[in-house]
C-alpha cells in the first residue's frame, strides 16, 4: 500500500464526525493534506453565503488543527491549485465528498478525469446526504417527480451510522504555504450588514451539535404545530450549518429516529422535513436545469414580469404588506427566513407582483447565509407553480391572512418591523443597520402604502395562470 500523501480537498463537509471521506483517509495512516480552494465556482456564490462560508472555513481549520492537521488555503482554479499541490507534496491521491449542484458537478468531473489521467487517485465520497440521487427509484428503475412517493421509498431505506470523528490523524512533516483567510476578504460585499447578521450565527461543528441537542429536548415534540410559526423557536434552525457541512446528515437523521421511538411526536414531521432536502438533491441532480429554468414544460411563455420598481420595495422590505417586509427583514437581520415567511414573500413576488421566480431566487441567494442551491431552486418553483410538486395556480397565499393565522400575536412582526411600534426592539432597529445606506432607509420614517391591493394581485395571478392551464 501507498505511503504517499493523500490531499483532502474539503467543501461543504466542514466537519469532522459523520464524514466518511475524512474516516476513510485517516484509516489508511497515511499523512494527510486538508485544502480548501477559493476556486471560481466559489468565488461566485452570494455575499452572504461566501461570508458564512469564511466563518465555516475558520472553524473548520481550527477543529484539525486539535487532530494535529493543518488546513491549507489556496485561491484559484480547482485543477490548477490540486495538480500544484500534488507535485509539492507529492501526494498519490486527492479524495472530496460529493455535491450535486450543476456547477459543481461539472468542475469536479473534470477534475477527476484530468487526475486520474496523470495516475492520481481521484475519489468522490457521499456525505452531503443520507441516500445518494440516483439510488432512491422508482419501481421502473427511474426518478421521482413527487414527493410523496420519494418520501415513502426513501424514508425506509437503511442509513449507515455516523462515523465518530477521528480524535488524531497523521499530518505532514512539511506543510504545504497556506495563503491567509482574511487575505481572500469573503465578506467583503456584506459592508455594514455582517456586523448585523454576526450576531445570529451558530458557526462550526460543536455549536452546530449543541443547536440539534437543544431542538431535540424542546421543540421537536410541538414540531407538527409550532415549525410554521414564525414568531416561535419551533424549528431546529439547522439549516445553516447543513449546508456549510457543519453538521452529518446521518447524524441528524439517526437523532430524530431515536427520538420517534422514544415516542416524540414530532419526530415523523421533521424527519419528511430532511426527506424535502434530500428530494431536492433527487432532482437537481436528476433535472440539473431547474436550477435557473421552468421545471414543468410550457411555462416559457408565461407573463412574468422580469425585475420592476415593485420588485425593489419587495428587496427593500418596503411593499406595505406586513408580513411580506418582515420577512425580507428577517433575513437581512438573521441571514436566514423563516420556512413559512419564505413562501409568502416568494408568493407575493411572483403571483402578486407578478414578477419571474428567477428574480427572488438571485436575490436570496445573494441575501441567504443558509443559501442551498438545490432547496432554493426547488421552493421558488414550488411556489410560482412551473416546479415539482408545484401548489395549483389558485393558490395564491394572501399575507394578510396568513400573518393572523401564523402570527396571532404579531410576535414575528413586533420583531422585525419598527415602523408604529414607540420602542422598537434591536432586531426591527438592526434591519435598518444592515441594508445599504443607498437605500435611505432609518427607524422612524412612514411606513409605506400597499403596493398593490391584495384582491386586486390575487385577481391579476388567477387570471394568468387560468389562462396559461387553459
Amino acid at each position: 500500500m501507498s505511503d504517499a500523501p493523500l490531499i483532502l480537498w474539503f467543501r461543504r463537509d466542514l466537519r469532522l464526525g459523520d464524514h466518511p471521506m475524512l474516516a476513510a483517509a485517516v484509516a489508511t495512516g497515511r499523512p494527510l493534506v486538508p485544502v480548501f480552494i477559493l476556486d471560481p465556482e466559489t468565488e461566485a456564490i452570494g455575499a452572504a453565503a461566501k461570508w458564512r462560508l469564511g466563518l465555516s472555513v475558520a472553524a473548520q481549520a481550527a477543529a484539525l488543527a486539535k487532530i494535529g492537521l493543518r488546513l491549507t488555503l489556496r485561491r484559484g482554479p480547482a485543477l490548477e491549485v490540486l495538480q500544484a499541490l500534488v507535485a509539492e507534496t507529492e501526494a498519490d491521491g486527492v479524495w472530496w465528498s460529493r455535491l450535486y449542484d450543476p456547477q459543481a458537478v461539472a468542475r469536479d468531473t473534470g477534475v477527476k478525469a484530468a487526475l486520474k489521467a496523470v495516475g492520481v487517485d481521484a475519489r468522490s465520497f457521499a456525505g452531503h446526504l443520507t441516500q445518494e440521487p440516483w439510488t432512491v427509484q422508482t419501481l421502473q428503475g427511474g426518478f421521482y417527480r413527487v414527493f410523496t412517493p420519494f418520501w415513502k421509498t426513501m424514508r425506509d431505506m437503511a442509513v449507515s451510522a455516523p462515523d465518530p470523528a477521528p480524535t488524531r490523524a497523521r499530518g505532514m512533516e512539511v506543510w504545504p504555504t497556506s495563503e491567509p483567510l482574511q487575505a481572500w476578504n469573503l465578506g467583503a460585499a456584506m459592508h455594514r450588514g455582517a456586523a448585523v447578521v454576526a450576531r445570529h450565527q451558530t458557526v462550526g461543528e460543536d455549536a452546530a451539535r449543541a443547536r440539534l441537542a437543544a431542538f431535540l429536548d424542546g421543540p421537536l415534540d410541538q414540531y407538527g404545530t409550532t415549525r410554521d410559526l414564525p414568531g416561535v423557536a419551533g424549528t431546529s434552525r439547522l439549516s445553516e450549518n447543513l449546508t456549510y457541512g457543519e453538521i452529518g446528515i446521518r447524524e441528524v437523521w439517526h437523532a430524530a429516529l431515536r427520538a420517534r421511538d422514544e415516542g416524540s411526536a414530532g419526530a415523523e414531521g421533521f424527519l419528511r422535513e430532511l426527506g424535502w432536502r434530500a428530494f431536492s438533491y433527487h432532482l437537481i441532480h436528476h433535472t440539473p436545469t431547474i436550477s435557473n429554468q421552468n421545471w414543468r414544460e410550457g411555462w416559457d411563455d408565461f407573463p412574468w414580469r422580469g425585475d420592476t420598481p415593485d420588485a425593489e420595495r419587495w428587496r427593500r422590505g418596503m411593499t406595505g404588506e406586513p408580513f411580506v417586509d418582515v420577512a425580507m427583514r428577517e433575513m437581512y437581520v438573521t441571514g436566514t427566513m423563516h420556512n413559512r415567511a419564505r413562501m409568502i414573500a416568494a408568493s407575493y413576488l411572483t403571483k402578486h407582483l407578478m414578477t419571474h421566480w428567477r428574480v427572488g431566487l438571485d436575490w436570496f441567494a445573494d441575501c441567504l447565509t443558509d443559501w442551498d442551491p438545490a432547496a432554493n431552486a426547488m421552493g421558488w418553483q414550488w411556489v410560482a407553480g412551473c416546479g415539482p410538486d408545484a401548489a395549483p395556480y389558485f393558490r395564491v397565499f394572501n399575507p394578510a391572512g396568513q400573518a393572523d393565522r401564523f402570527d396571532p400575536d404579531q410576535h414575528y412582526r413586533r420583531r422585525f418591523l419598527a415602523e408604529g411600534q414607540a420602542n422598537p426592539g434591536p432586531d426591527a432597529v438592526g434591519f435598518f443597520d444592515a441594508v445599504p445606506r443607498s437605500w435611505g432607509l432609518r427607524p422612524g420614517q412612514p411606513y409605506p402604502a400597499p403596493v398593490i391591493d391584495l384582491a386586486d394581485g390575487r385577481q391579476r395571478a388567477l387570471f394568468a395562470y387560468a389562462a396559461r392551464k387553459a
